[in-house]
């Protein structure tokens, strides 16, 4: 929070000199419109379960998945279009309840939704989009009996969806299932797992290996790991990866490929916890149990710039949402704490891949336990290039270098390059009309340049690949 008022007097005292030139560069008061609602609040018919969201990799809109009291509890995905939330179909064509939701893109961007139909023995059952109807993938409820937390990933490499699940129909152990293009088949052995495994997670590194992270009664009801070799199930490290239970287990690979795990940690009162896989052991990603208070329905994932960043029902902000990233020292804040309006529950996080803005689902508590969208609208994202196009700063996004031109000015200038949080981070004087400046020691993410020229100043934004 001391951060977020640092950067709030930092804002206000430029405020004055912006408003002359660019008067919706800035909003009046940058802490109240760090979240905003993605169109309405408490979009969803009835009282949403299960949220899932993500982002279609060709028309860059968010969409949500969810079990729909207002449909007979049936699966519902809707997308944001701009202005509203609309349908995506109608919803799923199971008559009853449609549990564990889990939306995922094909490559050339086709939504599928993964559920356990109480329709067919609560089995499970993956659905895609086909422009017109939501159509069955191979067999529905294909798994050998009742599946709970069904996972949905797509195999960056083959592109073929893949279903995690706990199975009842193998002694509630865990069993991951392909599709080939005809049937639903096992990867590797079915019920893999040790013992009874829950809140199963799945997710793909790079190359396409997959990796489950579930909560393990064989190992003190901990979370464990585990990767598919190409023949087997091998247990990443050792199971059970940390010292006490574990709940609201969540999994993301880094870009890097290294293994990232986020829980409700019951050996730190609760709180939330990462830890990743450094090739040999689990280790803490900064400090364990970082969260306020109590923390449930974690979400992990990665920013843009590779920061693990989760977000999650914080007990120490009246169980309002809070987004929490990791700076590679500590975990901070992601706006102001407690962001939205009451409880926020089945959060599900994900970045917007165009801008990196970061966006959460939740059952709003707010709003009769609807499904709400936020998304974090700082004033560092959708500023406005400036009209003056005698300044221009380019490449941008930019990797190494980046090169400042002012036609007609040569003199008198100051550049500065700000990080998030309004820190001054690299300065220099521009003593000439065209200067190169060297970034390469900046890490990936999203900066702000401020140019003052004689009673003139020019921000914008530049992204560091």
């Amino acid at each position: 929070m001391h951060r977020m008022r640092k950067l709030f007097y930092f804002f206000l005292f430029l405020l004055p000199v912006f408003a002359g030139a660019q008067n919706d560069l800035y909003k009046s008061s940058p802490l109240g419109y760090m979240w905003k609602y993605v169109g309405n609040q408490g979009f969803s018919s009835g009282q949403a379960d299960f949220l899932s969201l993500a982002f279609s990799p060709t028309d860059h809109f968010p969409y949500v998945a969810y079990m729909d009291y207002g449909d007979t509890m049936k699966a519902m995905v809707k997308k944001y279009d701009g202005v509203n939330w609309v349908n995506i179909g109608n919803a799923m064509s199971s008559g009853e309840w449609s549990m564990f939701t889990s939306l995922a893109f094909s490559p050339v961007g086709q939504p599928y939704i993964a559920y356990c139909d109480a329709a067919i023995g609560y089995g499970a059952t993956v659905m895609k989009f086909d422009g017109t109807n939501w159509v069955n993938v191979g067999t529905p409820g294909f798994s050998a009996g009742a599946a709970q937390s069904t996972c949905l990933a797509f195999n960056p490499t083959d592109g073929n969806p893949y279903v995690a699940y706990q199975d009842d129909g193998n002694h509630d152990k865990i069993t991951v299932m392909k599709f080939d293009g005809t049937n639903w088949v096992n990867v590797g052995n079915t019920g893999f797992s040790a013992g009874v495994a829950l809140e199963t997670s799945l997710a793909f590194s790079p190359s396409g290996q997959p990796f489950v992270a579930f909560k393990d009664w064989t190992a003190a009801k901990g979370a464990t790991v585990m990767k598919f070799d190409g023949t087997t199930w091998v247990v990443v490290g050792s199971a059970g990866l940390l010292a006490g239970v574990a709940d609201y287990i969540t999994l993301a690979i880094h870009p890097s490929g290294q293994p990232y795990v986020a829980y409700m940690d019951s050996a730190n009162y609760s709180r939330a916890s990462v830890k990743k896989f450094d090739g040999t052991d689990w280790v803490y990603v900064g400090n364990p149990g970082f969260s306020a208070g109590w923390a449930e329905w974690i979400s992990l994932a990665f920013n843009p710039s590779g920061q693990p960043c989760i977000a999650y029902e914080d007990f120490g902000f009246d169980r309002k949402a809070t987004l929490m990233k990791f700076n590679g020292t500590f975990w901070d804040y992601v706006g102001i704490e407690g962001f939205t309006g009451d409880w926020a529950e089945f959060n599900s996080l994900v970045f917007n891949p165009s801008n990196g803005q970061a966006y959460v689902a939740y059952q709003d508590n707010d709003d009769s336990m609807k499904a709400s969208v936020m998304r974090y609208d700082s004033v560092y994202v959708g500023i406005n290039e400036p009209g003056d196009t005698s300044i221009s700063i380019y490449p941008n996004p930019a990797t190494d270098k980046i090169t400042t031109k002012f036609a007609g000015l040569t003199s008198g200038l100051h550049l500065a390059i700000m990080n998030i949080y309004g820190q001054e981070i690299m300065s220099r004087q521009i003593t000439g009309p065209k200067t190169q400046i060297d970034i390469s020691d900046l890490p990936g993410g999203t900066y702000l340049v401020r140019l003052n020229c004689d009673k003139s100043v020019f921000v914008t934004k530049l992204f560091k690949y």
